[in-house]
């Protein structure tokens, strides 16, 4: 514990010194991260298959786990993308000049020192790291037993390059695997900022309630989409197909499939492409009854209570029968976990009242879940998908990395009593 608090100490001083390295600097260090994480591929995958190894491949985190050659090329890609775009820092967001001579200005500033708990997500250091040091921010980071050898190889990777442009290494650091790190950082007041977990519901509820720094949460999703019953089939079809098998591994991916009961007759065409990727669905009675003379028996079960409200990241879904959109919503209401949430319908009032009634960070009309992500709404990259209110929601990306404060100025201004 006492060694972890001293990387807490330097990592705090680190973040002091970071507000003074210049914003060309931090872009080439990001663009030269790029070109070594793409050079030094096979040793990051060499580290990569010793996590893989360790894991059964049918437990849905593996592929989360898995680096490839294509991902290492969309993650350079990524930090390209943070590099291009324009600082997050020193924005101007509000100026007023007051009766009594004061000029008030509110400006973007970094958080400071944000620590990162994520479980199966070696991807995530990278991305962790380009957002932090482009918004300003020192980091520590906690991962998990099960890509300790992948975050370690990134991280190496990570301070080589740092080293090479002399900034000081401190501004990212990698902790133990251990569960007392993790105890030590969700309890470092005074040394770190925020903390930010990214992963399973278990791993939020454990930080949330144990942490004594202050908590932004983000990742689990529990994913429904509504097919209404003005909805297009073809549309309907293509939607529920990205949305479930795209990747399910990812807290975007397609949980419930919420279907009017007045389509029902269109069920077996909306799931059909499903049984292609052996998607294995819990259906209600209602829906049961027409998919068993459809969909494969093999894949197909009755749903009972514990099929909701759950992040399945498998090749699963559950499936609602409702009889109107109030319905709907009220599902939705019970078990969303306010992540991303979406309508098929082709009826205008219908959608925009669904769209303002939903409580999530994403709400989407005809359109897959799966683009809740920060690099497909155009911010780069992401360090998370926040389902709370307070500070960001939805993609955290480098606006979302900042604070701000308020600078004064007067001519000698005091205050009269």
């Amino acid at each position: 514990m006492e060694y972890n608090k001293a990387i807490f100490k330097k990592v705090k001083s680190s973040a002091r010194r970071l507000g003074r390295v210049p914003e060309d600097k931090i872009n080439q260090i990001l663009l030269r991260l790029a070109d070594e994480a793409i050079r030094a591929s096979a040793g990051i995958l060499q580290a990569n298959k010793l996590d893989l190894d360790k894991m059964n491949q049918d437990d849905p985190k593996y592929d989360r786990l898995k680096l490839t050659v294509r991902r290492l090329e969309d993650i350079a890609d990524d930090i390209r993308k943070v590099a291009a775009l324009p600082t997050p820092l020193r924005i101007s967001l509000e100026k007023k000049t007051l009766q009594n001579g004061l000029q008030l200005e509110k400006i973007t500033v970094p958080l400071g020192v944000i620590g990162i708990i994520y479980e199966a997500r070696p991807n995530v250091t990278f991305d962790v790291f380009a957002l932090c040091l482009k918004s300003g921010n020192a980091c520590i980071l906690k991962g998990g037993s099960d890509a300790e050898n992948s975050n370690k190889a990134i991280v190496s990777i990570i301070h080589n390059v740092i080293s090479h442009f002399n900034i000081d290494p401190d501004i990212v650091a990698l902790l133990p695997s251990d569960r007392a790190a993790t105890l030590g950082l969700l309890e470092a007041v005074g040394d770190v900022d925020v903390i930010i977990p990214r992963g399973s519901q278990q791993l939020i509820d454990y930080v949330r309630n144990n942490a004594k720094v202050p908590v932004i949460e983000t990742g689990a999703g529990i994913v429904h989409t509504y097919f209404d019953e003005s909805g297009d089939v073809k549309k309907g079809a293509a939607i529920i197909f990205n949305s479930k098998t795209r990747r399910v591994s990812v807290c975007n991916a397609l949980d419930c499939l919420i279907i009017h009961e007045a389509r029902l007759t269109d069920l077996a065409a909306l799931t059909s492409p499903l049984a292609e990727k052996n998607v294995r669905i819990y259906a209600d009675e209602r829906a049961y009854s027409v998919l068993v003379k459809t969909y494969p028996h093999e894949l197909l079960e009755t749903a009972n209570e514990e099929h909701f409200g759950i992040e399945f990241l498998d090749f699963k879904m559950s499936i609602r029968t409702v009889a109107n959109i109030t319905e709907a919503l009220d599902h939705i209401y019970k078990y969303s976990s306010k992540h991303s949430e979406a309508i098929i319908a082709e009826n205008g009032e219908t959608t925009e009242f669904f769209l303002n009634a939903v409580d999530a960070a994403a709400v989407y009309a005809n359109a897959s879940t799966a683009f809740t992500d920060g690099a497909q709404f155009g911010m780069g990259a992401e360090i998370g998908i926040s389902t709370q209110k307070l500070h960001a929601r939805g993609p955290m990306a480098l606006r979302e990395m900042t604070s701000y404060k308020w600078i004064i100025k007067g001519e000698g201004t005091v205050r009269v009593p």
